[in-house]
């Protein structure tokens, strides 16, 4: 029964009120038989609730979550005539293969569907059965369910779409169904029911694979917001371009980003990702270290690119085998004289095994000398898939063959073997022992190990070289023609790489591989057979659990707790000294406080970045007049923006003081005349970076330069997000060179490239605003300073420090606040515009509006960016 909890599973076996699993003298976790989300935990020392006694042992525990278990199943008949199921593992399986890189010490629990239906009086029979001999948790799915979420969603929809196929018509992949959606993540639901049966939260990991349990994470880190979670996606990840055209990408993408750490084959696969998030979320990315991460509300997101490799030992126990021997002699009496090119492949639309066919006849039309010595096998595995897109490839398939086998074929010599039946292992790796040349020219594949294979079955060994007559000292030889489009492509340094599409590129590369010297063929094996050896799968597995134990390795100390609603769900995750900035707080602090500071900043704070009319609503002249009136208040506004724009923006606001361009000019209010924090400058360097901004801003659509006082300022706001990262890097770089020995400061920010004098921060107009209260002799006992980017940094680290140097009340309340959770040295956060305006609309209504004598004149202090 799928809602049958795991642990009442072994009560039931053992009649035992303290189960355990795994790890000795470990109860089974209270938490994991309920469903539910957990609270925040506020109090790091409270009460473990992932676990009820401490483990005996310390040993790791990893779920590995996959669509399919890696298991076999038997349906046999006892003797009594009764039915039953019979297990076993399935030696080919990922899931199982990768265990070996995980290491003794870590303890291995699979969740995921069998193969073969079972009826549903028999599943809770069975579920005891792989829990206790294989420790294993099947989840039942309806067949109409499953139905509609492989076959539906995953092979009509985001398989086609993950391997650029895009829905121009319903024979090509379908169009989208809601219904087949909703499958989808009702099936990613139950899977998460399961790895709730026997989870413990705080202690295990869990790594869920491919495309099929794409929004599973975010059904996990909705109940368990520390759960330790990576995620590796097997097939290709699509430019955007392509994957914007699905309509729940936005609801894929935050769900993917609810992982610790997420893995690709390939750079490419990784780079259309990052990419998307973006360009649909905002959200950018940095590399640390070598390491490539995105910062999600507070989070890290890790992103590991590593091919996945092959069992080694696997593949040599079947070489090792008395059936594969004989198999080889077999095949090297049946191929005497004639040389074998292979190709392996599933019989699906991207293997591009048509392709192949009329590449292999080109070459037998160009070189009429390898008729009758050259023959081409042709392995066509079942497809995963089924639909109309098969059959039509099965169609023109056997047409091919029949058709190069007619032109080229004579009595004993068949160009093509076409082989579309299901083979042993033993068979197919006989194959690739007697294969010269292996033959993988998918249009587009994730991974595909099949050239992995056949270098080390080419490698063989004794007995293998004893059946092909070969001498064991004879240094191996293998060649490899593989598509640009497989993901195993760039780890092939010495194979012959094609365009599967270029019939003509395809069959002369056929012909290359059959020209090459027996001492380049060796070289070439021997550097594929030194990659594909030590990079095997345990070497994939044993590389991302690393990479998944230090994506994870501050949970403990982090606050977290989730906001969202349903796929929109994410976690917050901050340190504990970083909060949210509670308005019952502040607004309590405010009324019992006689000398108040305020400062802001602008640009998204007091509006949002992005919008058109950058320039104050009435909300907010209301909101800040209100503030400027109370007696008590000190208030300035800085902004990154020049004077003549901040004097027309807050004309009507009498009593606020202005810093514009981060502080370089100083207004205290309305009626004062500006005022310099520097000495005059020399701005000649102007002359030197306008032309370098230009250049860049003609080859970035979208960007313009702001010309400013003393600053000047290259905006990429408009422009294609990844074009003008990319540009204002090399920008960066580019007048960081030429102003070398400038007295001015080059930086990046939100959108923009600025230069600037040295010294010049919004860091200054801080320093006044405490200075000046310091000589009307009144220490300020309320300090509110509110930023949103990196040019508010030096904004918060003065006010922080102000107090330690008893520029402050030594009772004062600081109050340094950023907008959204990211790391900074203010200590306080605020969500959005909406919530600030809304906490300084509190703090303008509870102000005492009578007329009063301050010891200094009242004022505003507003802080923007550009």
């Amino acid at each position: 029964m799928v809602s049958r909890s795991y642990s009442n599973l072994l009560d039931l076996t053992s009649g035992s009120g303290s189960p355990t699993f795994g790890r000795e003298g470990k109860k089974f976790p209270r938490v994991a038989t309920v469903a539910g989300v957990l609270s925040e935990l506020e109090d790091e020392n409270r009460s473990n609730l992932g676990s009820e006694t401490p483990s005996s042992i310390s040993q790791d525990r990893m779920i590995i979550v996959g669509n399919q278990l890696p298991l076999r199943a038997h349906r046999t008949e006892s003797s009594d005539g009764k039915k039953h199921w019979t297990f076993s593992w399935d030696e080919d399986s990922l899931l199982l293969q990768l265990k070996d890189g995980l290491g003794d010490d870590v303890d291995v629990i699979y969740v995921g569907c069998l193969k073969e239906e079972i009826d549903l009086d028999e599943q809770e029979e069975v579920a005891q059965t792989l829990l206790e001999t294989f420790k294993c948790v099947p989840a039942f799915i309806p067949p109409e369910l499953f139905s509609k979420f492989y076959h539906g969603f995953c092979k009509q929809h985001l398989w086609p779409l993950f391997h650029y196929m895009l829905p121009l018509s319903p024979d090509l992949g379908g169009r989208f169904d809601r219904s087949l959606w909703q499958a989808y993540v009702s099936v990613n639901k139950i899977f998460a029911d399961k790895v709730m049966e026997v989870i413990t939260p705080d202690e295990d990991f869990v790594w869920i694979h491919d495309y099929h349990l794409m929004v599973l994470p975010t059904f996990l880190r909705k109940r368990f917001n520390r759960v330790k979670l990576g995620f590796f996606l097997h097939s290709p990840f699509p430019s955007s371009e392509i994957y914007r055209t699905l309509p729940v990408r936005i609801e894929l993408l935050r769900a993917l980003l609810n992982a610790d750490l997420i893995g690709f084959h390939t750079f490419d696969y990784a780079r259309h990702f990052l990419s998307c998030c973006s360009r649909m979320l905002g959200v950018s990315y940095q590399s640390k270290r070598g390491y490539i991460g995105l910062e999600y509300y507070g989070r890290t997101v890790s992103i590991k690119i590593l091919p996945v490799g092959i069992h080694m030992g696997q593949i040599c126990s079947v070489l090792d085998l008395q059936e594969t021997e004989a198999k080889v002699a077999e095949l090297r009496d049946r191929f005497a004289g004639r040389t074998v090119l292979l190709g392996v492949d599933d019989m699906d639309i991207f293997k591009g095994i048509s392709l192949k066919l009329l590449a292999f006849e080109q070459l037998l039309h160009q070189h009429p000398d390898k008729r009758g010595k050259v023959v081409l096998v042709q392995i066509a595995n079942p497809a995963r898939g089924r639909g109309k897109d098969v059959q039509e490839v099965q169609s023109e398939t056997y047409a091919t063959v029949k058709k190069i086998n007619t032109l080229f074929g004579k009595p004993g010599y068949e160009p093509v073997v076409l082989l579309d039946t299901s083979l042993q292992s033993y068979e197919r790796i006989a194959y690739y022992v007697i294969a010269e040349c292996c033959l993988v020219t998918a249009v587009r594949d994730g991974m595909n190990l099949i050239p992995y294979e056949y270098i080390v079955c080419r490698q063989g060994n004794e007995k293998l070289d004893k059946a092909l007559g070969l001498n064991p000292s004879t240094p191996k030889h293998s060649m490899l023609v593989v598509s640009e489009f497989i993901g195993c492509s760039p780890s092939l340094s010495g194979a012959i790489r094609v365009n599967p599409w270029n019939i003509d590129s395809v069959a002369e590369a056929m012909d290359t591989a059959l020209m090459v010297s027996e001492q380049e063929k060796q070289m070439r094996h021997d550097k594929h057979y030194k990659y594909v050896s030590s990079h095997d799968v345990a070497y994939w597995a044993h590389s991302f659990l690393l990479d998944l134990e230090r994506a994870c390795a501050d949970h403990v100390r982090r606050r977290c707790w989730g906001i969202g609603f349903g796929l929109g769900f994410r976690v917050i995750a901050l340190d504990p000294s970083f909060r949210k900035l509670s308005v019952e707080h502040i607004v309590s602090a405010y009324k019992r406080t006689k000398n108040r500071a305020i400062l802001l900043d602008y640009d998204g704070t007091m509006t949002s970045q992005g919008a058109g009319d950058m320039s104050p609503n009435g909300e907010a002249i209301g909101i800040l007049n209100k503030l400027c009136r109370e007696t008590k208040n000190v208030v300035f506004v800085v902004s990154g923006k020049n004077k003549e724009t901040l004097t027309k923006w807050f004309s009507s606001c009498e009593d606020l003081g202005i810093g514009a361009e981060h502080g370089y000019f100083v207004r205290l209010q309305r009626s004062a005349e500006w005022e310099t924090c520097f000495a005059a400058q020399d701005l000649y360097w102007k002359q030197i970076a306008e032309p370098v901004m230009q250049l860049y801003t003609e080859t970035t659509d979208g960007s313009f330069i702001e010309s400013q006082e003393i600053a000047l300022v290259w905006n990429y706001q408009l422009a294609d997000p990844d074009f003008g990262s990319c540009q204002a890097k090399e920008l960066l770089d580019h007048l960081e060179s030429v102003l070398a020995n400038e007295p001015v400061t080059v930086k990046s920010g939100q959108h923009i490239v600025e230069v600037k004098p040295q010294g010049v921060n919004k860091g200054l107009v801080a320093q006044r605003l405490v200075g000046m209260i310091r000589q009307k002799e009144v220490l300020p006992d309320f300090v509110l300073c509110i930023g949103d980017d990196r040019s508010d940094e030096d904004m918060f680290e003065v006010i922080t420090s102000a107090k330690e140097d008893g520029l402050l009340s030594p009772v004062a309340e600081v109050f340094a606040c950023t907008v959204g959770q990211k790391p900074s040295k203010a200590k306080y956060y605020l969500e959005d515009i909406s919530e600030i305006l809304r906490m300084f609309q509190a703090l303008a209504d509870v102000s005492d509006h009578s007329a009063k004598t301050v010891s200094f004149s009242p004022q505003q202090v507003v802080i923007d960016k550009v």
